[in-house]
């Protein structure tokens, strides 16, 4: 007996139309158009107050969109984008008072997950601080344990301002790791950056170009 034809997973696929960004009755940008499809990474470059920020946290739903559209083609049907999106600014969302374990199960917690933990504070050589209260990280264990919220919870869409700021290079090269294994296992990645992270074969959108 044949069996009826099964429709293709659809490919996941970040698309920007159009977007116009304004803050404080100043336009950032205007008429900026992208796609990134999955296991590919867009590096957003351009001078400072250019907008690289701004791009970032409107695909996150920080920032209200003043024109065009953003879409996550075969993503989950009805879900925000900033709900099968992780974010990585400047400050690390860190609670001092909190343990390095605790702020990561805070996370994963938050973000609707019961994950195990354990993994991803080894993979970010942070175990051997977990139960050391983060008023006490350095500014690059900091950073790392901000990188742990993002791969202790799986979501497709990574937006990364400046990922590797205060990493030393061994752990430059462990962020660099991270990112390339999360493309391989069909991930996206948007990252705003003034230097390289480690990602070769990004594709560049430079912002602030007439």
């Amino acid at each position: 007996m044949a069996h009826p034809a099964t429709e293709p997973a659809a490919v996941m696929e970040l698309q920007a139309e159009a977007l116009t960004c304004s803050r404080g009755g100043r336009e950032v940008f205007r008429n900026v158009s992208f796609k990134v499809p999955a296991g590919e990474a867009l590096i957003v470059t351009g001078r400072n107050g250019a907008g690289k920020s701004s791009l970032l946290r409107m695909i996150a739903g920080l920032v209200r969109i003043a024109a065009g559209r953003l879409s996550l083609n075969g993503g989950t049907a009805d879900t925000p984008i900033a709900e099968q999106a992780h974010y990585l600014g400047h400050q690390d969302a860190i609670k001092p008072s909190l343990t390095v374990a605790e702020n990561l199960q805070f996370w994963t917690r938050f973000l609707g997950s019961r994950s195990d933990i354990r993994p991803a504070l080894e993979l970010l050589d942070l175990a051997p601080l977990a139960d050391l209260p983060a008023a006490y990280l350095s500014a690059g264990q900091r950073r790392r344990l901000s990188v742990a919220r993002i791969v202790a919870v799986s979501r497709p869409v990574w937006l990364l301002d400046e990922p590797t700021s205060a990493l030393d290079a061994p752990s430059q090269g462990r962020l660099s790791n991270i990112m390339r294994d999360h493309l391989a296992g069909g991930g996206i990645i948007v990252a705003a950056a003034h230097g390289a992270i480690g990602l070769d074969r990004a594709r560049e959108l430079k912002l602030g170009v007439a």
